[in-house]
């Protein structure tokens, strides 16, 4: 039975899809926007999945529950936590109406992502309404690969730009019987070799930032190895909203000032002498800088220790994901011409070039 909270609106999207290719106009896919500024600006027609919500289906003795891409993540979440559940990834929100659609096409994690995994990680299975205008299903409910891509995979963090999602099985996994956030006043560098040290031995950590000053810890898991672990780390106590305040960059480092970017580089990574000031997350694997400095010069510094950055400042340039190498490039335009020949969906919401 459908109500406000449960609609099948998968007929409506279909021929949505089925009249824009028909007419060949391009669509702009959208849940609740809370991601729009990410990427470039897309030119279309509005195709809004809001209306397609519900959760399908969910058994916390399986560990994995099924949703419509229209379901807001609050709604999904509410429900996990009520069976003691969460999603590892941390993904966020960055609004109350954020959907579950959107949450896998942008494919971002919190910071739990170092240990637990990325959103990629828990998604089972897909459905997708696909640019030969075919409503598909990919993977299923269970953790297995398909032969050749793995399809559901491949649309997390894909920016809706391979097809339109209309449904999503997602892994979950218990809620740590045991939360512990702490705090040390250490500097950047002892800091960054300390969480070296620490990621070779068996610590309960599950996020680690450092805001210039003072690294910051949460410890989960078991009674034991929680308490055993603050035992030997010491530190103060932190108020655990700290994390969700990094998460949905609520923090004052990310209040409206110099432009935001985002540098992701090989663990172990060094202190890095970046143009800006700079907070370090996912135990260093994560650099947020704001920076006036030029995107390139930014660009060559993050190539330099071989990671990438992404410009986090909607319009600032024209291309806030990094530019691909030319081999790579063609991969993703080969894999855009099977799943979108006629290129509707999001077109140049990632690269111009798509």
């Amino acid at each position: 039975m459908e109500t406000e909270h449960n609609v099948d609106d998968s007929q409506a999207l279909l021929e949505q899809v089925n009249r824009a290719l028909a007419n060949a106009t391009p669509l702009l896919i959208q849940g609740s926007n809370s991601k729009a500024f990410l990427g470039r600006a897309v030119a279309g027609e509005v195709l809004d999945t809001r209306g397609h919500r519900g959760i399908v289906s969910y058994d916390p003795t399986e560990l994995v529950i099924t949703a419509r891409a229209g379901t807001p993540l609050a709604e999904l979440s509410a429900t996990l936590a009520a069976a003691g559940q969460m999603l590892p990834c941390e993904p966020p929100s960055f609004s109350p109406a954020a959907t579950v659609g959107g949450m896998v096409a942008a494919g971002l994690s919190g910071p739990r992502r170092p240990w637990s995994g990325s959103v990629r990680d828990f998604v089972l299975g897909t459905r997708v309404i696909s640019g030969l205008g075919k409503h598909l299903r990919f993977g299923g409910e269970v953790m297995k690969n398909v032969a050749g891509y793995d399809l559901s995979r491949l649309l997390a963090g894909s920016y809706g730009c391979l097809g339109l999602l209309t449904e999503v099985s997602l892994k979950v996994l218990p809620v740590p019987r045991r939360c512990l956030s702490i705090s040390l006043e250490m500097d950047r560098a002892r800091a960054l070799s300390n969480l070296a040290q620490w990621g070779q031995q068996p610590l309960p950590i599950s996020a680690a930032c450092h805001d210039g000053q003072r690294l910051h810890l949460r410890l989960e898991g078991g009674e034991g190895s929680v308490t055993g672990a603050h035992d030997r780390l010491g530190g103060e106590a932190l108020d655990p909203g700290f994390w969700a305040e990094l998460n949905e960059q609520q923090l004052a480092f990310f209040d409206v000032g110099q432009p935001l970017w985002r540098l992701s580089v090989p663990n172990n990574t060094g202190v890095l002498d970046l143009p800006g000031e700079q907070l370090i997350d996912w135990s260093g694997a994560q650099r947020w800088l704001k920076s006036d400095a030029d995107a390139e010069v930014i660009r060559a510094l993050a190539r330099t220790v071989g990671g990438h950055a992404t410009c986090y400042s909607h319009g600032l340039i024209d291309s806030p994901f990094q530019p691909l190498p030319a081999a790579l490039l063609r991969y993703h335009r080969q894999l855009k011409a099977q799943l979108d020949p006629q290129g509707i969906f999001n077109p140049g919401r990632m690269y111009a070039e798509l």
